[in-house]
């Protein structure tokens, strides 16, 4: 077994603890280490990335117990993929609490280590159990980093967060415990094996755990109708917390990748492709209710709030095809929407600091100290996450639409992606032009910005760019990872003790 799998777990938790133990740590020391241990997940993450690109599925049994019986972790390009891609997105994100919101409650980075536990351990789980516990600490931590630092708005975002999530942890135990009670195992590979050959009689509450399961994983994915609580909550956050958080969407929809190709996929006999009927018309409404959505917001975080609806959607259109160049799509439209929405959540928290009382609300307020800066870099990350050239949003949107056959998938998803990119074209328009060219009186003399704030936001938002440029290699990459997801058989050799 190769131990470097675990260590994306295993830093975060360790790191975490140490702060639970160690109160009495200068602020100084605990951002130094807090800095450490999450800019070293971004080389560990590539290490694993490159081991994961050649094909081979690395599994790590915990006490050398071989699956299905013990805990397992799965490193496979998906993972490996979106390890990279939480590791950069937390990085910066960390980078940008430093400067003082960390401060503002306690054991801030403690929480911080604990959200990357989870997150981590859900991409790299095997076993639908463990996926359920690493939910579970990540939303733990989410709900106490949401609240960090008070206030009314943040309780009561915070309210319909954790009411709504515990409803989803209820309905999740509920399936797998359907599941394990039916198949007698819970290991995401043997449930593939033994839905193929499941009696037919058992066929229905199958398919009813999943489909019960694709509503946890929708919850958690914010798609329609369960994202109404997501662009409160993202407003309500602290700048960081919101920037972090913008991989929590990408987590349920990996979720959904995951279970639905694999347990569900093409070798499910009667149960094959359970769910890609129904993500059509969800993706499409879900893009189409976002994008108005978006264009009726009056705040800044509020509207990047339905701008990550948006890509759930058309990531999940991505997914709905249920081929390798829709899959490989989707894939590439989610590294970049990830990293764009958490620099433009940052960078919405530069412009409010400028701005006094008037904040993000999209009204006439002070003229901003650096209006050609931070216009420049909302304007990056305005025409990137709006899908429009020369930006990353633009090859994602290609590559989704050229993805798509000819007939009624594509009546339904080219007119929703094409006037829906206008739609959000137009609201980034008008905030834009509020923000930047609205302004009514001088700047405000305590409004300085801070350059480690400003290299943290234009280091997520250059990593739209930065695709463009390395587009060839990415693509490959996640065509090879679409690919690996359709091709069962090394999965279900993995319960023979293949790759241990």
């Amino acid at each position: 077994m190769n131990h470097l799998i675990i260590l994306p777990i295993l830093l975060p938790l360790l790191v975490g603890g140490f702060f639970l133990l160690r109160p009495k740590l200068s602020s100084t020391a605990t951002r130094v280490v807090s800095l450490a241990a999450t800019w070293a997940l971004v080389p560990l993450a590539a290490l694993l990335l490159m081991r994961a690109d050649s094909g081979q599925i690395d599994v790590y049994a915990l006490g050398g117990w071989a699956p299905p019986f013990g805990i397992v972790l799965m490193l496979d390009r998906l993972s490996a993929l979106m390890l990279v891609v939480a590791a950069v997105l937390a990085s910066f994100a960390v980078l940008y609490a430093t400067r003082g919101d960390d401060r503002r409650g306690p054991d801030f980075h403690a929480l911080f280590q604990f959200q990357l536990l989870g997150i981590n351990g859900a991409f790299l789980t095997g076993d639908l159990f463990n996926l359920f516990v690493f939910f579970e600490i990540l939303l733990i931590a989410s709900y106490s980093l949401l609240l960090h630092g008070g206030g009314a708005d943040r309780v009561r975002a915070g309210t319909h967060y954790v009411v709504l999530n515990l409803v989803g942890s209820s309905f999740f135990l509920i399936g797998i415990g359907t599941l394990y009670g039916l198949l007698g195992t819970l290991n995401m590979a043997d449930l593939a094996t033994k839905v193929a050959s499941a009696d037919p009689e058992r066929a229905p509450l199958l398919a009813a755990a999943g489909f019960l399961l694709l509503v946890v994983f929708g919850l958690k994915g914010a798609i329609l109708p369960l994202y109404f609580w997501l662009p409160r909550a993202y407003a309500a956050s602290s700048a960081p917390v919101a920037a972090l958080f913008a991989i929590m969407t990408k987590v349920g929809l990996y979720a959904i990748i995951r279970l639905f190709f694999l347990v569900f996929g093409s070798e499910a006999g009667p149960l094959a492709n359970l769910v890609l009927p129904w993500l059509w018309p969800i993706a499409a409404v879900t893009l189409a209710i976002a994008v108005i959505g978006a264009l009726a917001a009056r705040d800044l975080r509020i509207t990047l709030g339905y701008l990550v609806v948006v890509s759930v959607g058309t990531l999940l259109a991505g997914v709905a095809l249920g081929t390798a160049e829709g899959l490989s799509a989707a894939l590439f439209y989610l590294i970049h929407s990830t990293w764009v929405a958490g620099g433009l959540f940052l960078l919405a928290d530069l412009v409010a600091r400028q701005r006094g009382k008037v904040g993000c609300e999209l009204a006439c307020g002070p003229k901003l100290r650096n209006p050609m800066l931070l216009g420049g870099l909302f304007f990056v990350g305005a025409v990137s996450i709006a899908g429009l050239p020369p930006f990353s949003g633009f090859l994602g949107k290609v590559m989704l639409l050229q993805a798509t056959p000819v007939g009624y998938q594509a009546l339904v998803i080219w007119p929703v992606v094409l006037v829906g990119g206008l739609g959000m074209v137009i609201a980034l328009a008008r905030a834009g032009s509020t923000l930047f060219w609205r302004m009514s009186c001088s700047p405000l003399e305590t409004a300085d910005l801070d350059r480690v704030r400003l290299v943290a936001t234009a280091g997520l938002l250059l990593g739209s760019p930065l695709l463009v440029v390395f587009a060839a290699p990415v693509h490959a990459y996640v065509q090879a990872t679409a690919r690996q997801l359709l091709d069962l058989a090394p999965y279900f050799s993995i319960v023979g003790g293949q790759g241990i």
